[in-house]
């Protein structure tokens, strides 16, 4: 019998490991354990040194830089693809940014320069690549992005990123909506806090992490390899008739006012 989760013979491209604790890494782990085969990205030469090791312990088929705020890095990265599989099944935007003193300080104080970069990096990006993917999933394929419940609520110290993940939701819709006649599908799923270096950026993400364990219904901290579990369910053919959705996997946080 073949396994529901069965990723065999499908194309992966993910986008955002930034070291072996990173939620794309969890991701990864699980596209590897279901079968698929894979490509990431590092951000720069800097960064490879902490995506190697992930890549080559899951036997990711090949790495290419991307950093979408460089013009034509994008680009280059799906021709790439097109040129070493000829197409693409899945892929996963798990990339944010925010300028550190627009990120800390109130929502209304922030500068336009850093709304618009922090739009462009964690949101507008995962258009672009809804974009450049469209025409290498000949037959279907499914885009995912991360998002947070900071989207729906007033998370303390989440600021600017609340903001902006509620676009990326949106956008994620639309995506759906759009891609939906041609067996596209688009998601977005949204964990509860997680220790990642990312994470690391937000004002006080210690007591976030902290209150999140003890006042979510589970009482247990997520893990990258719960959201890897959800990641890959969503790629496979077994959720071939879902789509458009935001999906928390927070241990129930998100039932909490």
């Amino acid at each position: 019998m073949t396994p529901l989760v069965d990723l065999r013979g499908k194309r992966g491209l993910v986008i955002g490991i930034a070291n072996d604790k990173s939620i794309a890494a969890g991701c990864a782990e699980a596209f590897a354990a279901c079968g698929a085969r894979l490509a990431a990205t590092y951000l720069n030469e800097k960064a490879r040194d902490w995506v190697t090791p992930v890549a080559e312990r899951l036997k990711v088929e090949w790495m290419a830089p991307c950093d979408v705020r460089v013009p034509g890095e994008l680009e280059a990265l799906f021709t790439e693809v097109e040129r070493r599989w000829g197409g693409l099944d899945f892929l996963l935007h798990s990339i944010a940014f925010a300028p550190r003193e627009d990120l800390h300080g109130r929502v209304v104080d922030c500068s336009a320069e850093g709304f618009g970069m922090a739009m462009d990096v964690s949101c507008h990006s995962f258009l672009r690549m809804a974009k450049l993917a469209e025409p290498l999933m000949t037959h279907g394929g499914c885009l995912l992005c991360v998002t947070f419940y900071g989207s729906e609520r007033v998370v303390a110290h989440y600021n600017l990123m609340g903001p902006v993940k509620a676009a990326l939701e949106s956008a994620t819709r639309y995506v759906a909506s759009e891609l939906g006649p041609k067996g596209i599908r688009a998601h977005a799923i949204s964990p509860g806090p997680i220790a990642t270096r990312a994470a690391s950026g937000i004002d006080r993400f210690d007591d976030l992490l902290a209150r999140a364990a003890a006042e979510a219904p589970g009482h247990r901290p997520v893990e990258i390899e719960d959201v890897g579990a959800l990641a890959a369910f969503l790629v496979s053919d077994a959720a071939r008739r879902i789509t458009g959705t935001v999906i928390p996997v927070d241990n129930g946080q998100h039932l909490l006012a």
